[in-house]
């Protein structure tokens, strides 16, 4: 499976494949049909981003100690069927696994909307 790790809205990489967004909320003042034209993202999958207290965790995280205990936090909510603020259900598992699918053929990019998440890894 091919997965990178993207800033949304930077230019794409020749042979990047499917973008999807992994945000909160979709870029202020762009509209939907330009999601894709200007390299944001593809598929938008704002039940598998953080929850707001756990991305700012994240954005506040200056350390590897600091990294991993947002990481843990993020894959505890990411394995919590129905108890986080995102509604993470077996809908959203579906899709995610169909993305999963894809990846293993196909490549793809995960974006993230900020530069310092996107120099990290999330395993």
């Amino acid at each position: 499976m091919s997965v990178k790790i993207v800033r949304l809205g930077t230019p794409r990489l020749p042979g990047e494949g499917l973008r999807l967004g992994t945000v909160r909320r979709p870029p202020r003042g762009v509209p939907k049909a330009r999601f894709a034209a200007d390299d944001w993202y593809d598929v938008w999958f704002p039940n598998l981003a953080p929850s707001l207290a756990t991305m700012k965790r994240g954005q506040a995280a200056e350390s590897a100690a600091a990294w991993s205990a947002f990481t843990r936090k993020y894959r505890g909510e990411m394995s919590a069927p129905g108890g986080t603020s995102n509604c993470w259900r077996p809908c959203h598992t579906r899709r995610a696994s169909r993305s999963a699918a894809t990846a293993s053929t196909n490549r793809i990019a995960t974006g993230r909307s900020c530069a310092s998440c996107c120099a990290r890894r999330v395993r």
